[in-house]
C-alpha cells in the first residue's frame, strides 16, 4: 500500500535551506522535499524507537514497584 503524499507548508532557517541545497547540488537528493522527506522518516524511526524504550522501562519500573509493595505487604506488616 503506497501513502498519498500530503502538501504540508514549514518555515526553516535559511541556515537548514542552505545546508538542504547543498546537499541537492551535490546530487545526494533529487529535490528539497526529498531530502526533507528523509530526514522526517530518520527522525520518526529514532524517535519512535525511543519512545517505545522509554515504554518498556516505565512498564518494568511498574512491575518492579509492584513486587516491592508486595514484598512489604507480605513481610512488612506493622
Amino acid at each position: 500500500m503506497k501513502l498519498e503524499p500530503v502538501k504540508i507548508t514549514i518555515r526553516l532557517p535559511m541556515e537548514f535551506i542552505d545546508q538542504i541545497d547543498l546537499l541537492v547540488d551535490m546530487d545526494d537528493f533529487p529535490s528539497r522535499s526529498e531530502a526533507i522527506r528523509t530526514a522526517v522518516r530518520d527522525m520518526l524511526y529514532q524517535r519512535t524507537t525511543l519512545v517505545l524504550e522509554k515504554m518498556e522501562k516505565k512498564a518494568e519500573l511498574q512491575r518492579k514497584m509492584e513486587q516491592i509493595n508486595k514484598f512489604k505487604n507480605e513481610y512488612l506488616k506493622q
